[in-house]
């Protein structure tokens, strides 16, 4: 573990290991936390934040200077850092005083502090929000709740980069099942043989649905290293685009070994809650919902690229 101890020690929360995996740590808001953030938050409206960039850097130094900088120093160690590169974090306490709204800026807070959301063009906003309910007619699996959204990385068909992700739960009600499910790369038992297979550093083509109003393909490979020669990946089943043999057997090899990985990660995240990982090495999905014809579950989601 490469984290200094000392980050750990932040005014106001709690900070600890995942129960599940040392590579994940938690960190719980205490309510004094939640209501010194009350009235800043309250200085704008989600209008402001979706019109005037700057004003979320402002809600974000709000959030940071609580902790005199201590808290964005340990939340960015934490998505840097190989051995560990997630976090989930939420209130410690339920308080009637966070609503959606203010789980949207406590999520615009964060991501800020962490780096610069990219456009997401699904919404035409730095975050995008998405309901799954009973019902669904989409081109993707990102709102069907009965099919399980196996295991992937964001910003496979998009140019920018996405170096992490923010995904908080705003809203559950008569859900069952539809669980996180979370595998680092270095605990994935097939990682040697597949990224370096040479199919695997070739780049494939990568297209969307039209629900995510990208309107261009990229090339890229799936495997690729970072400054010190380890691998990192890009990847989600529904939009390669195979052009032979070789490609296509590459990708069944690869989405079953993902899958069938022992080593996954499934827990289930609590309303107002936020997970943030490092997309070049931990993987995401979730499992499948059981039926219910009132099921209703809204996500929200911010990727961006490290700050320069």
């Amino acid at each position: 573990m490469n984290l200094d101890k000392d980050l750990f020690q932040v005014d106001g929360f709690e900070i600890s290991f995942n129960e599940k995996s040392k590579r994940i740590i938690n960190v719980k808001v205490n309510d004094e936390i939640i209501e010194k953030l009350i009235f800043p938050f309250h200085k704008f409206d989600i209008t402001a934040l979706e019109y005037k960039p700057f004003t979320r850097f402002t809600i974000a130094k709000n959030l940071d200077d609580l902790t005199s900088g201590k808290l964005s120093r340990l939340i960015n160690s934490i998505v840097k850092d190989r051995e560990t590169g997630c976090f989930i974090i939420g209130q410690k306490n339920k308080n009637s005083k966070i609503n959606e709204n203010f789980l949207v800026k406590l999520s615009t807070a964060l991501a800020h502090l962490i780096g610069i959301p990219n456009y997401d063009s699904m919404s035409n906003k730095y975050y995008a929000r998405f309901n799954v309910k009973d019902e669904d007619n989409s081109d993707s699996y990102l709102r069907k709740p009965y099919t399980n959204m196996d295991l992937h990385t964001d910003g496979t068909y998009v140019e920018e980069t996405t170096d992490w992700l923010l995904m908080t739960k705003l809203e559950e009600k008569n859900v069952e099942g539809g669980e996180t499910y979370l595998l680092h790369l270095d605990d994935w038992e097939h990682l040697d043989d597949l990224s370096e297979d040479p199919v695997g550093k070739l780049k494939f083509i990568w297209g969307s649905p039209k629900s995510k109003n990208v309107d261009y393909k990229v090339e890229h490979p799936i495997f690729t290293n970072d400054s010190k020669g380890r691998p990192e990946i890009s990847y989600i089943d529904q939009f390669p685009e195979p052009q032979n043999m070789k490609q296509g057997n590459f990708l069944q090899r690869l989405s079953d070994s993902l899958e069938e990985s022992k080593n996954q990660i499934i827990t289930k995240l609590p309303v107002g809650f936020s997970v943030i990982t490092n997309n070049h090495f931990w993987l995401h999905g979730r499992k499948a919902f059981k039926q219910n014809n009132s099921l209703s579950r809204e996500l929200l989601r911010i990727r961006g690229h490290f700050n320069i």
